[in-house]
């Protein structure tokens, strides 16, 4: 089978097309015909700096779509050829991928294997930091940091349908701003000044939730945004910069919290929590009421591409590969 491997970290070029033997499942686990993968930024970090890699050669890819191939001892409630959506800790980047059946989802009806390429990870993402982790109340406001990503499309979406009185978006450009405010977004801001914008949209007041894949000084100027009692919600650390201490002089005074977010934490922990959190997120594209932008598509040849292209933060929405779609 084709598949794309890492034998180094590096950039984009450390990206290889091989040949390898298609993995046959395990007990409790599902091979899959791989139809489309979504690219995500943690792919990124793997083949840069080995986040989440135990060992090379590694094949990237942390989600996939495409139809059941054969089932390992064990599993029920899936059949062979039935499209499905998946989490993987890996592999997903080749033409036939092994994945543990906890983390399998059935495609729902209406639902293309396009589209559920973008499911499996954007989507539980975006409905646990509204609702499971957040705990948004109606007529709470939100700022949404990479509100132009493919997590931020998402949850100004997922806020909104949960009652947020106002949706704020915090991107790199005012192309970015623009395509967040189609999508729903109240308002737009610039990374540059977003601290002091948020400050005067609210009329001082600040916001409910603040939610950061950024990390770094971005969280930092976050915690300036939050009012009276707000809370932050640390999905990532996208900007690469070294982890820092935060402590009672900051939380005290507001009263103030912080919490944490993972889904390959659910993945690999929690894969029953995560699958009731999924099945809640998914009647929301079942039922119309989430849009899932997917903004380029990529042949699994031209994966090193896909990686420039999100890598220069100038994409918005979510990339796809199409390996057999």
């Amino acid at each position: 089978m084709r598949a794309i491997q890492i034998s180094e970290l590096g950039g984009p070029d450390v990206l290889r097309a091989v040949e390898l033997d298609a993995p046959e499942p395990g007990p409790g686990e599902v091979a899959i015909d791989v139809a489309y993968v979504g690219v995500n930024f943690a792919d990124l970090q793997a083949r840069s700096a080995g986040y989440r890699v135990t060992e090379l050669p590694f094949v990237p890819g942390l989600e996939l779509s495409g139809r059941v191939r054969a089932l390992g001892a064990g599993v029920d409630g899936l059949t062979v050829g039935q499209s499905v959506a998946a989490i993987t800790e890996g592999g997903a980047y080749a033409e036939v991928a092994v994945v543990a059946a906890a983390t399998v989802f059935p495609v729902p009806d209406g639902v293309d294997l396009r589209t559920a390429a973008t499911l499996p990870t954007v989507l539980p993402t975006a409905y646990a930091l509204v609702n499971t982790v957040g705990k948004l109340q109606p007529g709470e406001t939100v700022l949404v940091q990479a509100a132009a990503g493919g997590v931020g499309t998402v949850v100004g979406q997922v806020a909104k349908l949960a009652g947020a009185g106002a949706v704020y978006g915090v991107v790199s450009s005012e192309a970015k701003a623009e395509y967040a405010r189609k999508l729903g977004y109240d308002d737009a801001f610039l990374a540059e000044t977003f601290a002091a914008d948020v400050q005067e949209a609210t009329g001082g007041r600040g916001v409910d939730i603040v939610l950061d894949p950024v990390g770094g000084q971005t969280l930092r100027r976050g915690l300036e945004c939050l009012a009276l009692f707000g809370r932050l919600i640390s999905y990532g650390n996208a900007s690469g910069e070294p982890g820092w201490q935060i402590g009672q002089p900051e939380l005290y005074p507001s009263g103030l919290s912080i919490s944490g977010f993972s889904i390959l934490g659910l993945t690999a922990d929690a894969p029953k929590v995560l699958r009731e959190i999924a099945g809640r997120a998914f009647r929301l594209v079942t039922t119309g009421q989430v849009e899932l932008p997917i903004t380029a598509e990529f042949p699994l040849a031209e994966v090193a591409e896909a990686h420039r292209l999100m890598g220069s933060r100038t994409s918005t929405g979510k990339l796809v590969l199409a390996v057999n779609g």
